[in-house]
C-alpha cells in the first residue's frame, strides 16, 4: 500500500556523517557494520515471529478441532498476552526511543500516506465498538463462564488504541537506534496482528459455515465446526435479554477487525523495513485527489455498487427463507451479478494495460518496500480466490452439471480468473509507471503566431502546469485550460470504476454472502470436509485481495 512521495531527510545533509561518527567508524565501514547488524537483527526478529505464528496457528486449530483440550479461552489468554507484550513495547518505543537524540534521522514517504492511516482508523473505532459489544455480551454470561472472555475484548481494546497512535505518528520512521529492539518489537507487533486476524477468520467461519441440508446429510453433520461460544446448549443462559442483540451485532463487525489487523500488519512489516535505511533525498512528488473532469468511471462504478448492493439484500433476505425456489432465483441473480461485474472489469483493465503500453513514461527504479510489499500481497492474496475458483470449476465440469445455475457458477468462476488475471497487470504496472510529468503535455493555440508567447524560457512554472489553448485577441492572450490528456483522463476513469467494483466484491463475501456453501454442488462433489476447508482457506485471502485492490488502485489512481 503505497503513497507516491519518497524518503525525505528530517535533518541537514551533516547528520548522517554524524551519525557515523558517533558509531566511532569512518562512513564506508560504518555501512559495512550497519549491513552486518541489520542481517543479524533481522534474522532474530524473523525467527521470533515465525516461532509466535507458527504457535498461534496451532493454538488456534486445536481450538477448532480438540476444542476441549485446547478451548478458545486458552487462544484468548496467549493472545491477552502477546497484545499486552506488544502495547508495552510500542509505549517505550513512542515513549522513549522515537524521542533520543538522533534517533530517526529519515522519514519514508511512501509508507503510511494519510487516506491509509485514515482507512486504519475508521477499521480501529468499528474493532473498538465489536470489543464493547463483545464486553457488553460476555457480561451476561459471567456468572458462569470464564471471565477471560470479559478482559480480552478490553485488553484488544487498549491495543487497538495503542497501535493506532503509533501507526499514525511513527508509521514513516526509519529508526537508527536500538534497531534490533526495534525490528523484534516490529515483529512482536506483526505477528500479534496476524494471530487476532486468524482468530477473527476462524470465528467467522465458524459462524458462517452451515452445510445445506440434503437426503444423505442429517443432524450434526450439518456443521463442519462446533460452537463458537464454547457453552454447552443449556449450561449457561444470559442473564440480561440483549445478549442476542450485541452477538449478532458484533459478528457484522467481524470484517472490520479482520481488515484492521491486514492493515496493521502491512504497516508493521514497513516498519520493520526501514529500520535503519540511509537513504538519500529525491523529488518530492505530492499528489492530491481530484475527479475533475472523471465522469463516466465514478458514475458506472457507483451504479455497479449499487446494483450489487441490491442484489447482497435480495441475497440474503431469500437465503434466510425455507423456500428452495427462492434460494436458486437468489443464487441465480448473484451469479449473474458477479459475472456482469467482472466482465465489465475485465474489460476495463484491459483497456488500461493497452494504455500504458502505449504510454511512454519511465519505470521507476529506486527501491521501495512498500511497493514490493504491495504487489507480494496483491499476487499472494489473489491465490485464495483462484483455489475457489479451480476447485468450482471442476466440480462442475466432472459433474456435467448444465442446468442454468450451475451454468451462471462455471462462468463466473472463469470471468473471475480472467479479471484478476488482468486487474493484477494493470495494477502492478500502474505502480511501477512514473508519476504523470504535467510540464511535458503539449500546448495547442489558436493562432500559430502566439507561439512565441509559450516559449519556456518566457513563462513561469505555474502557467506551465496545465494544457492550455491561448486565443489572441487584440492587444491580449486568453489561457482556456483543457485539463489532462486523454490516456491520464482514460487512465484515472478505469482506476476509479475498478476500485468501486472491487469494494462492493469485497462487502458481499465480508458481510455474509456463502454461495459456495448455499449451492449444494460443491458438497456433493467433495466431502464435506474437504469443501469447507477450499473456502474457509481461499475465501478470507479473496476478501482480502479485494479490499487491497481498492487501495492498490487508489494509489493508482493518484500517481496517474
Amino acid at each position: 500500500m503505497t503513497a507516491a512521495n519518497e524518503v525525505m531527510p528530517i535533518g541537514a545533509a551533516g547528520e548522517k556523517a554524524q551519525h557515523a561518527a558517533r558509531l566511532a567508524l569512518p562512513p564506508g565501514e560504518a555501512t559495512a557494520a550497519q549491513q552486518q547488524s541489520s542481517k543479524r537483527g533481522s534474522l532474530l526478529s524473523g525467527v521470533i515471529c515465525i516461532n509466535i505464528l507458527i504457535l498461534g496457528c496451532a493454538m488456534v486449530c486445536s481450538s477448532v478441532f480438540s476444542p476441549d483440550a485446547v478451548s478458545p479461552v486458552n487462544v484468548q489468554i496467549l493472545l491477552s498476552v502477546l497484545l499486552l507484550l506488544t502495547t508495552a513495547w510500542m509505549v517505550y518505543y513512542m515513549a522513549y526511543v522515537a524521542r533520543l537524540d538522533k534517533a530517526v534521522l529519515y522519514k519514508d514517504g511512501h509508507a503510511g500516506p494519510v487516506w491509509l492511516r485514515g482507512g486504519l482508523v475508521l477499521f480501529g473505532v468499528c474493532s473498538l465498538i465489536m470489543d464493547v459489544f463483545k464486553i457488553a455480551n460476555y457480561v451476561g454470561y459471567m456468572h458462569c463462564d470464564s471471565a477471560v472472555k470479559i478482559v480480552f475484548p478490553a485488553v484488544q481494546a487498549l491495543f487497538i488504541l495503542v497501535q493506532t497512535y503509533l501507526l499514525w505518528f511513527h508509521a514513516k520512521d526509519c529508526a537508527q537506534l536500538q534497531r534490533n529492539i526495534t525490528r523484534c518489537g516490529l515483529m512482536l507487533c506483526l505477528a500479534s496482528n496476524l494471530i487476532v486476524w486468524m482468530t477473527a477468520v476462524t470465528e467467522e467461519s465458524q459462524h458462517q459455515t452451515v452445510i445445506p441440508k440434503s437426503d444423505h446429510a442429517a443432524g450434526d453433520n450439518n456443521r463442519v465446526f462446533p460452537p463458537v461460544s464454547g457453552n454447552k446448549e443449556g449450561e449457561c443462559n444470559c442473564s440480561h435479554t440483549a445478549c442476542s442483540i450485541f452477538k449478532e451485532a458484533y459478528y457484522y463487525l467481524y470484517p472490520f477487525n479482520i481488515e484492521y489487523s491486514l492493515f496493521a500488519s502491512a504497516m508493521a512489516y514497513v516498519m520493520w523495513k526501514n529500520v535503519g535505511r540511509l537513504v538519500d533525498q529525491h523529488a518530492h512528488h505530492k499528489h492530491r485527489f481530484r475527479l475533475k473532469g472523471i465522469l463516466v468511471g465514478p458514475v458506472v462504478g457507483v451504479a455497479m455498487l449499487v446494483a450489487g448492493l441490491a442484489t447482497f439484500v435480495i441475497y440474503e433476505v431469500d437465503m434466510a427463507m425455507d423456500d428452495k425456489e427462492k434460494k436458486e432465483l437468489a443464487l441465480k441473480i448473484h451469479y449473474l451479478m458477479n459475472t456482469v461485474a467482472v466482465s465489465l472489469m475485465s474489460v476495463a483493465a484491459l483497456i488500461g494495460y493497452a494504455i500504458y503500453w502505449l504510454d511512454k513514461r519511465d519505470h521507476v527504479s529506486e527501491k521501495n518496500p512498500t511497493r514490493s510489499l504491495d504487489i507480494g500481497l496483491l499476487l499472494g492474496s489473489s491465490l485464495g480466490q483462484f483455489l475457489i475458483c479451480y476447485f468450482n470449476m471442476v466440480a462442475i465440469v466432472a459433474s456435467s452439471a448444465t442446468d442454468v445455475l450451475n451454468a451462471l457458477n462455471l462462468a463466473c468462476s472463469l470471468l473471475t480468473i480472467i479479471q484478476i488475471i488482468l486487474q493484477n497487470v494493470f495494477v502492478i504496472e500502474g505502480l511501477h509507471r512514473e508519476p504523470f510529468n504535467e510540464d511535458h503535455e503539449g500546448h495547442v493555440f489558436a493562432n500559430p503566431h502566439a507561439l512565441h508567447s509559450n516559449q519556456e524560457t518566457h513563462q513561469p512554472s505555474t502557467m506551465r502546469r496545465s494544457t492550455s489553448v491561448v486565443i489572441i485577441t487584440t492587444g491580449m492572450h486568453v489561457p482556456v485550460t483543457l485539463g489532462p490528456c486523454w490516456k491520464r483522463r482514460l487512465l484515472k476513469e478505469i482506476s476509479i470504476f475498478l476500485l468501486l467494483c472491487n469494494v462492493i466484491l469485497w462487502i458481499m463475501p465480508a458481510f455474509g454472502a456463502r454461495p459456495q456453501f448455499d449451492n449444494e454442488l460443491g458438497f456433493r462433489f467433495y466431502d464435506y470436509s474437504t469443501w469447507s476447508a477450499v473456502v474457509n482457506i481461499g475465501l478470507p485471502f479473496g476478501i482480502f485481495y479485494r479490499m487491497h485492490s481498492v487501495a492498490s488502485l487508489f494509489e493508482v489512481f493518484l500517481i496517474t
